[in-house]
C-alpha cells in the first residue's frame, strides 16, 4: 500500500489531468461523430465506436497501472529487447497481417485488430534513449549518426514496406530530440531545404525554379565577406546550387514513377484541392466545409450535419477534428489545440528536469511524436498537409492508437516519478 501511495504521489498531476482531458473529449467526439438521430444510440452502446472506445479507455487504465507498478529501471534495461521484439512483429505482420485499406499492417484476432506500427514508435524511442545514454556518444561523429540512422530507419523501412506511409513519416519527428541532443544544425536544415524544393518543384516551372536557384547562389556569393570570396567557396556554392537543381529535376520522376497512384493524388490535392473535387479532392473539401460551417462557437454537441450524413470520410478516426470544428466551432478547436500545447509544454518542461539522459531523451521523443501527429492530423483536415492517415492522439477512435500513446506518455511519467513532483513543480 505504501509503495502504491508513493507511486501515485510522485506522478506528475498536471500531465495526468491533461491526458484525462484529451481522452474524455476524444471519447465524446467519437460518440458525436457516429451519433445517429434516428437510432438514438447512447454513449455506452458497445455496438458503436463510442462504446468500443470506452472499452479501449478502460483497458488503457489497466496498462497505466502496469506501467506505474513496474520499476523504472525495467524500461532502461530492456529497451533494446523491446525494440528487437517490435522489429520481429513488423516482419511477421508483413507475412501474416490482414490487408486493410491497402495496407498489410494489422493483426486480426476475431473482431480485434492490432497495428504494430503504432507501438514501433514507442520501441524506437526507448532504443534511441538507451543508445544515446551510453558514454561517449556524440552526434557530430559519423559512426554514431549511422547507428542512430539505423535504429530509426529499420522500423521505418519495414513499415513503409507494409504500405503504411503515414506511420513511416512520423519517424521524422525524432529529429526534434536529436537536435536537442546536439545534432548539427545543417542536417535538419538540409531536410527542410529538400522539402521546400519538393513543393516548389511541383508548383513552379523548372526554368523559373532553376533561375531562382541561380540567383540565390549569386546572392550568397555576394554576401560572403571579401576574404571568403575565393574560388574554392564559389565552386562549393555552385555545386550546392547544381545539386538543388538536380534534386528538383528528380522530383517529377519520383512523383510520377515511384509513388503509388493514391499517394500521387494526395500530393496533387494538396497543391490544388479543386483538381478533382468529386474524386481525390472530396475528402479535403468536405473536411474544410465541415470545419468552416462551425464558425465561431459551433452548431452544438450532436448537431453536426456534415459528419452525421457521412459527407466527411473516416470521421471518427483520421478526420475527428472535423467533428470538433463543426460542433464546437473556432472556440472549441482552439481549446483542443491549447490542450495539446499545454500537454507538449509540460512534457518538455519535465524532460528538461530529468536527472538521467535516458529519461530526457525519451521525454523529447514523446513530445516530438505527439507534436508531429497533432500538426499533421489537424493540418490535413484544413488542407495544409497531405492526407496520410495518421490519428489525432487520444482523440481518434482506435485501440492501437490509444494504447500506444498511453504507454508512450505514462512510461515517461514513470521515469519522471523518480523526482518529487507537485502540481506546478
Amino acid at each position: 500500500m505504501a509503495r502504491n501511495a508513493e507511486i501515485s504521489r510522485n506522478i506528475d498531476t498536471l500531465t495526468v489531468v491533461l491526458y484525462l482531458g484529451c481522452v474524455l473529449m476524444g471519447w465524446l467526439n467519437v460518440y458525436a461523430a457516429v451519433y445517429s438521430p434516428e437510432e438514438q444510440t447512447h454513449l455506452f452502446d458497445m455496438s458503436t465506436n463510442a462504446g468500443k472506445q470506452l472499452m479501449w479507455i478502460g483497458t488503457s487504465v489497466l496498462l497505466i497501472i502496469c506501467v506505474l507498478v513496474i520499476d523504472y529501471k525495467f524500461y532502461d534495461t530492456f529497451a533494446f529487447v523491446f525494440y528487437l521484439f517490435m522489429i520481429g512483429m513488423l516482419l511477421l505482420v508483413m507475412v501474416f497481417g490482414s490487408n486493410i485499406n491497402g495496407s498489410r499492417s494489422w493483426f486480426k484476432f476475431g473482431g480485434f485488430s492490432l497495428q504494430p506500427a503504432e507501438f514501433a514508435k514507442l520501441a524506437t524511442s526507448l532504443a534511441l534513449a538507451k543508445y544515446l545514454d551510453q558514454p561517449g556518444i556524440n552526434l557530430t561523429k559519423q559512426k554514431d549518426l549511422l547507428w542512430i540512422g539505423g535504429i530509426i530507419g529499420l522500423p521505418a523501412l519495414l513499415i513503409i514496406l507494409s504500405n503504411e506511409t503515414g506511420s513511416t513519416l512520423v519517424f521524422a519527428s525524432f529529429v526534434i530530440m536529436l537536435y536537442r541532443e546536439g545534432l548539427p544544425g545543417w542536417i535538419p536544415l538540409t531536410g527542410i531545404t529538400l522539402a521546400a524544393l519538393l513543393i516548389l518543384a511541383l508548383i513552379v516551372p523548372f526554368k523559373f525554379l532553376f533561375l531562382g536557384i541561380a540567383v540565390l547562389c549569386g546572392i550568397v556569393i555576394l554576401l560572403l565577406p571579401r576574404y571568403n570570396r575565393n574560388v574554392r567557396n564559389i565552386i562549393g556554392i555552385g555545386l550546392i546550387g547544381g545539386a538543388m537543381m538536380l534534386t528538383a529535376t528528380g522530383v517529377d520522376f519520383f512523383v510520377n514513377k515511384v509513388l503509388q497512384p493514391h499517394q500521387r493524388n494526395r500530393i496533387k490535392v494538396l497543391i490544388d484541392p479543386n483538381v478533382d473535387p468529386l474524386g481525390v479532392g472530396w475528402n479535403v473539401t468536405q473536411a474544410k466545409i465541415a470545419i468552416g460551417s462551425g464558425r465561431l462557437d459551433g452548431k452544438g454537441f450532436l448537431e453536426g450535419t456534415q459528419t452525421k450524413f457521412d459527407f466527411v470520410p473516416e470521421q471518427s478516426t483520421d478526420f475527428i477534428f472535423c467533428t470538433i470544428g463543426e460542433e464546437h466551432g473556432f472556440i472549441g478547436s482552439m481549446v483542443v489545440i491549447m490542450l495539446f500545447m499545454a500537454l507538449l509544454s509540460r512534457i518538455v518542461i519535465l524532460a528538461e528536469k530529468q536527472r538521467s539522459k535516458f529519461a530526457r531523451v525519451y521525454g523529447y521523443c514523446v513530445a516530438g511524436i505527439i507534436f508531429f501527429h497533432v500538426m499533421v492530423n489537424i493540418g490535413m483536415t484544413i488542407g495544409l498537409m497531405p492526407v496520410i492517415g495518421i490519428p489525432l492522439p487520444f482523440f481518434s477512435y482506435g485501440g492501437s492508437s490509444l494504447w500506444s500513446f498511453t504507454l508512450l506518455l505514462f512510461i515517461f511519467l514513470k521515469l519522471d516519478s523518480r523526482r518529487t513532483n507537485s502540481l506546478f513543480n
